[in-house]
């Protein structure tokens, strides 16, 4: 007897496909044989920085105590970000990574017969948690492939829950400043909840863009999603936070796994919150390799979006799969975007400035011997 296991799973199961991440390094070389050490990899918006020292230490020591469970509440961890950006310890629910707490939001706020609001051209998790939520999806039309403030509002109604906004954008760094963002929020029904998902603020560098913490005890119905993944370098202990009011972060905790982050994570984390140095190295490295990448891709007469992140994306004018391809060939990953709808796109990440180099290099190369669709 077969059994079509997928029959008897939650109908909005049916609607989803698995999240396909950026290629790992060691995927490449077992499907070419490459060498790990000859792969670079600009596809995951990674810090491309070395490990911090400081980081390192933490977690060596935190492993003398992984026979037992973290602290559940992250008390360490909240009051380091009380101390660094002022917030109120009540208000904070811990991740891993923040793409966690998108889902914890859609978990807690979302279901049939309410809808979330979001952007064409979003990061792929808010459909998902929409969809997985049993809630409608609501998909507005980009403005120069970012949010179009206005229409989102518009598209917001009584059945309407959750607002997700990202700034900047992924997957196309895009950005809206902050006499938009206020104008936005003012009009926006208290019972709507608008999440202000902050992963590469870090990186924007620019006072223009709000900076979404300091409006939290202006508009209540705010929620600020951060990352300690990107600028902080933490990709691969997964850490990040949600502020908001204590009342909706109680809420969040009600619904978030128990013992979500890991000790590792925990210790790691307030290690580089505490390293400010660490944070601006990446951030200088970072801005002078986007000055570079956009620089080189003009240079080759290759359009690109304007970013205020660790990534541009390119426009190639035409399906951009073989450039891709041609790309692993010579060991370099990048990130196509069919999967956002923009097939004639790639997503390129900052990396040191050798491996911006070679990545300028190979697509010149490849760009001029011309390759086949």
């Amino acid at each position: 007897m077969t059994i079509n296991y997928l029959s008897l799973a939650v109908s909005e199961v049916h609607r989803l496909a698995p999240y396909v991440p950026g290629k790992a390094i060691e995927e490449l070389e077992r499907e070419t044989g490459q060498s790990a050490e000859s792969i670079i990899k600009l596809a995951s918006n990674e810090s491309p920085l070395a490990a911090n020292p400081n980081v390192l230490r933490a977690i060596q020591q935190a492993l003398q105590t992984i026979t037992r469970y973290p602290d559940g509440t992250g008390h360490r961890l909240k009051n380091k970000l009380r101390d660094k950006f002022g917030l109120n310890p009540d208000g904070l629910t811990l991740g891993n990574g923040s793409n966690e707490l998108l889902i914890t939001i859609a978990q807690s706020f979302l279901c049939a017969g309410r809808n979330a609001v979001f952007s064409q051209y979003a990061f792929s998790v808010y459909a998902s948690a929409t969809i997985a939520a049993g809630a409608q999806v609501r998909e507005i039309p980009a403005r120069e492939w970012g949010n179009d403030l206005e229409l989102i509002l518009k598209a917001i109604d009584r059945d309407t829950r959750v607002v997700f906004l990202a700034n900047p954008n992924n997957p196309t760094g895009t950005w809206f400043e902050c006499a938009q963002f206020e104008a936005f929020m003012d009009r926006v029904p208290l019972e709507t909840l608008v999440v202000l998902d902050e992963a590469y603020i870090e990186y924007a560098e620019d006072p223009a863009l709000p900076d979404g913490l300091a409006y939290l005890s202006r508009y209540p119905n705010l929620i600020v999603t951060r990352s300690l993944c990107k600028a902080y370098g933490l990709a691969g202990l997964r850490v990040g936070y949600a502020a908001s009011s204590p009342e909706i972060a109680e809420i969040l905790n009600r619904v978030r796994q128990p013992f979500n982050v890991n000790s590792l994570a925990l210790a790691g984390a307030c290690a580089a919150l505490d390293d400010h140095d660490y944070l601006r190295q990446g951030r200088e490295v970072n801005r002078q390799g986007l000055k570079q990448l956009q620089d080189g891709f003009s240079r080759l007469g290759v359009a690109w979006i304007p970013s205020r992140t660790n990534f541009v994306t390119v426009d190639f004018e035409r399906p951009a799969k073989a450039i891709y391809e041609a790309l692993l060939a010579k060991g370099i990953i990048v990130r196509p975007m069919d999967g956002y709808g923009m097939p004639h796109h790639l997503r390129i990440s900052v990396g040191l400035e050798s491996e911006n180099s070679r990545l300028l290099a190979t697509l010149e190369g490849i760009l001029r011997e011309g390759v086949q669709q």
